[in-house]
């Protein structure tokens, strides 16, 4: 089982027929990043026709189950989410039907504060608001998957405290290993450890130590120093590929509509578009190639289907459902 716990490719019959190719047989999806409710159904749609294009590639997933059964079928599911609280707006209740429609994950804030927490992006850090506790309750109810990857670090462990069920930071890497802002403490880390969440290693150049000329082994030993802090069974990938996508699509990602001016946010104003990917990993033909590079720094094969998607499946099959 290979599963990468997030993506934001430009979706086409090639990227689906490269995740065959590689053998990737879930990834989470985004589908939102700025899109209030209605937007984020449209985008919705647009994936019900990918469905319909090409069923013989990809199907959609809303359980561990599904997952398996997609994989059986020599397809790769489709696990929605959203990098935004913003599909919810105001509203308590669009929680529960953004999880009928198929959303599993759905972050606190992306960058900037929003109405539940502080985004990594913000000066200061007050933690989950008052609106931000009540909604963690209601997603622990419905099995909607608390997701702190662009949180600030008292809002995330807040969230780690509050929340009832184990909660994901789906792509992110050490803060200690790359100082990034998105990448995560390891005070960070070890709580979510202690309370069964999952961290997925980014492949985003952004985040990486030496950006887009990491090498493979690096990667590898840092995720073996990882596992090391959190338990190898806590850990996964989650690539945060942004594949094919024109450089337009870095300024709604960065900018939205919350600012008249551009953001360049992680990375040089001189380069404001995407960035190149590492050679070890350009699309998803390459994730198999992740497995020899932890065997390569000494992880075990029940170690490495683990992190390549096991610890993932397992974790979706006690998040996605409603509460015990």
């Amino acid at each position: 089982m290979q599963i990468d716990g997030l993506q934001y490719a430009n979706w086409s019959e090639t990227v689906f027929r490269q995740m065959r190719e590689g053998g990737v047989d879930a990834v989470h999806v985004t589908i939102a990043y700025h899109e209030m409710f209605r937007e984020t159904v449209s985008n919705i749609e647009t994936w019900n026709r990918h469905f319909e294009a090409y069923p013989d590639l990809i199907t959609r997933a809303g359980t561990a189950e599904e997952i398996r059964a997609a994989k059986a079928a020599n397809r790769t599911a489709i696990i929605f989410g959203a990098q935004t609280p913003a599909p919810m707006e105001d509203d308590i209740g669009l929680v529960e039907i953004l999880h009928t429609l198929g959303l599993r994950f759905m972050q606190l804030s992306y960058n900037n504060q929003s109405l539940l927490a502080t985004g990594c992006y913000e000066a200061e850090d007050p933690g989950l608001t008052r609106m931000g506790r009540e909604v963690v309750a209601e997603m622990n109810r419905v099995g909607l998957v608390v997701d702190m990857s662009h949180s600030a670090e008292r809002s995330t462990l807040e969230a780690i405290e509050h929340s009832t069920r184990a909660i994901a930071i789906t792509h992110a890497n050490p803060a200690g290993w790359h100082p990034a802002l998105r990448n995560k403490s390891d005070t960070v880390l070890r709580a979510l450890a202690e309370t069964g969440g999952m961290l997925g290693f980014s492949l985003y150049p952004h985040h990486l130590r030496g950006g887009s000329d990491c090498t493979l082994e690096d990667f590898c030993r840092m995720i073996a120093d990882t596992a090391e802090l959190m338990g190898a069974e806590h850990i996964g990938i989650g690539s945060d590929l942004c594949q094919d996508q024109p450089d337009s699509v870095v300024e709604w990602m960065r900018v939205g509509r919350w600012t008249k001016r551009i953001d360049y946010g992680e990375g040089s104003a001189a380069a404001p578009g995407f960035p190149r990917q590492p050679e070890f990993f350009r699309d998803n033909r390459d994730f198999p190639g992740l497995a020899e590079g932890l065997r390569g720094v000494g992880f075990s094969e029940a170690d490495v289907r683990g992190i390549l998607g096991e610890n993932w499946l397992r974790f979706f099959a006690t998040g996605f459902g409603p509460a015990p």
